[in-house]
């Protein structure tokens, strides 16, 4: 194991409300690294409604899950945490000194970096989430190279798409609006492959994704995968059978999994938390947890009249932002300030004043 990484603070989860922990944390003067299973920052607004309206967030008349994910990064910036994504918290351990040491799981590519925390922020919604995969045996030889998962891998081999037969699998957003970038590359044979011709995406995206079918430029399959050809250890086609049974082959170079997420506890209920219905029971005043220092904040929690909602989230995010305070800085009390008047905040978040 390499040589862990030193911080105040662990915020699990890169959603709304762990990005707002940390901000929160950084106001105090805590430093803090985010891990979080994803490849990117937003959880479930990005992978479940990126472009779909909200309308409950204070101050903001509507925003949609990418834009109220790109507002909060943004304000994060002056504390610069460090992100950990990709990876997956496996193990904590609590230490001599009363800190824990907190292990990771993560892509065989990445680092496993570990870290030595005085406290714990779980943020990770309702659980670690995960791609829901193609249950077709021996497909999975090809994930990182033919097969992928998430979207947002495409930064790291868009080169790749140009003139590939590419097909997306799914009828979510993330899905429909693949498909629709995709297609728009030079060269590019793009399928759409859904097991029945019903698509859960927004009004726009449906209307370009069937504009662009209409104009030959993505093609549409409705059927399922039943298997796969592959030679010299390069997939080749997918083997499709359609609402008929009659199975054909769909050639593909590229194969771009978007069926949506499964959340998963995961290793979180091996760590000895008191756990009320796959969520952590927690207390109204801290939002710490049933162990000294480890806090659960957002969906991942429970208590007396628990609302999933986002901004109760960044509510309890501040209170367990006070108490962690009490703990990083024992011998020094963690006053109220405000972030109109207080020069302290104002250094913090580097504004400057003419």
């Amino acid at each position: 194991m390499n040589q862990p990484i030193e911080t105040d603070a662990l915020v699990i989860g890169a959603g709304p409300v762990g990005l707002f922990q940390a901000f929160e944390l950084g106001l105090l003067g805590i430093q803090s690294h985010i891990v979080d299973t994803l490849p990117y920052a937003g959880g479930q607004c990005i992978e479940l409604y990126p472009d779909k309206p909200i309308y409950d967030i204070p101050g903001t008349v509507a925003t949609t899950g990418r834009q109220l994910v790109a507002s909060l990064l943004e304000q994060l910036k002056p504390f610069k945490p460090a992100f950990h994504l990709n990876q997956q918290v496996n193990a904590l351990a609590r230490q001599a000194d009363g800190r824990f040491l907190v292990e990771t799981s993560a892509n065989p590519s990445s680092a496993n970096p570990s870290f030595l925390t005085q406290t714990i922020f779980i943020a990770a919604g309702v659980g670690a989430f995960q791609p829901k995969k193609l249950t077709v045996h021996g497909l999975d030889i090809f994930a990182g190279t033919q097969l992928f998962y998430h979207l947002d891998a495409q930064a790291d081999f868009a080169d790749n798409f140009v003139g590939k037969q590419v097909t997306i699998v799914g009828s979510e957003d993330t899905a429909v609006e693949a498909a629709i970038q995709l297609a728009t590359l030079p060269s590019n044979s793009i399928t759409l492959l859904h097991r029945r011709d019903v698509f859960n995406a927004a009004p726009d995206k449906l209307e370009a994704m069937r504009s662009l079918i209409a104009s030959g430029k993505l093609q549409l399959r409705i059927g399922q995968i039943a298997g796969f050809e592959e030679q010299q250890s390069r997939l080749t086609a997918l083997q499709v059978t359609d609402v008929d049974g009659k199975t054909e082959p769909l050639p593909v170079e590229m194969l771009l999994v978007l069926q949506g997420l499964s959340p998963k506890l995961g290793p979180v209920a091996e760590w000895g938390l008191d756990i009320e219905r796959k969520q952590l029971k927690v207390d109204t005043e801290q939002f710490q947890t049933n162990e000294p220092g480890i806090f659960a904040v957002g969906d991942i929690n429970t208590y007396p009249g628990k609302k999933k909602l986002i901004l109760c989230g960044f509510h309890e995010a501040a209170l367990a932002s006070f108490a962690a305070a009490a703990l990083v800085f024992p011998d020094t009390p963690t006053l109220l300030q405000y972030t109109t008047t207080s020069t302290l905040l104002h250094q913090r978040l580097g504004v400057t004043h003419s």
